[in-house]
């Protein structure tokens, strides 16, 4: 598990310095395709950010557009890289709302604070941690995004625990994946790409929305949206933290 989280740490510490345009996700770390990066953005929602932070995008989807962030709300966005999705998200939520990011490279970290005073965002904070272990209290955002990040895991089941935790009742999950077809054998993931290159550590569908039930998420749907390799998905997941009845 920690060799795992080693070898992601250290490609994604690469991508923080490496000539823009360059990414890991879907490769191995070479230039990324229509299935992964900043073409999975609308460019007029990215033009006014700092060309660094569109560059430094490594996902499989852009999560705003399933989260409907509104003012005033508290976002959380996990393996918050460059800091794309956390500035995107700042604007969303505007000046009485507030953008989180948490990534576990210090790299990653340095670029993505660079990339908000560069910005300018004053709503917007970065910290250092595992996804697996969030630095943050329990109850205490609205709303959890993340790209391409959750398949990067080692031990999802507690990554969908700590989101469960952090979030408040009611909160909500929108999050882009690689997802696979439930057909699919771990080996089989595997043959079609690397653990880094966001691959062969994808759940399944199925899988996926177990981890959520399990974890004790309600209405959670994971829809394919674009396919990366065979049998493989781009996807957006959603689900619901319920409201404790009274």
């Amino acid at each position: 598990m920690d060799d795992v989280r080693e070898q992601v740490r250290q490609r994604y510490a690469l991508a923080a310095v490496q000539p823009a345009g360059e990414g890991c996700c879907g490769g191995s770390c070479g230039p990324a395709d229509e299935s992964f990066g900043q073409a999975l953005y609308d460019a007029t929602d990215v033009a006014d950010l700092p060309v660094e932070a569109v560059t430094a995008s490594l996902g499989c989807g852009n999560p705003l557009t399933v989260a409907e962030l509104a003012p005033g709300e508290r976002v959380l966005d996990l393996g918050s890289g460059g800091g794309i999705d956390v500035l995107l998200s700042a604007r969303r939520v505007g000046p009485t709302g507030f953008a989180y990011g948490v990534d576990m490279t210090d790299e990653m970290l340095e670029l993505a604070r660079a990339n908000a005073t560069r910005a300018g965002a004053t709503n917007v904070e970065f910290r250092k941690g595992t996804i697996e272990e969030l630095p943050f209290d329990d109850g205490s955002v609205d709303v959890v995004i993340s790209n391409c990040v959750v398949n990067l895991s080692p031990d999802k089941p507690a990554v969908l625990a700590e989101v469960f935790r952090v979030l408040a009742a009611g909160g909500r999950v929108g999050i882009s994946d690689v997802v696979a077809e439930d057909h699919l054998t771990a080996d089989q993931r595997a043959e079609r790409g690397s653990y880094v290159g966001c691959i062969a550590g994808a759940l399944s569908r199925s899988e996926y929305l177990a981890g959520l039930a399990d974890a004790g998420f309600a209405d959670a749907d994971v829809t394919f949206t674009h396919q990366v390799a065979d049998g493989m998905h781009g996807a957006v997941v959603r689900a619901r933290k319920p409201v404790p009845s009274v």
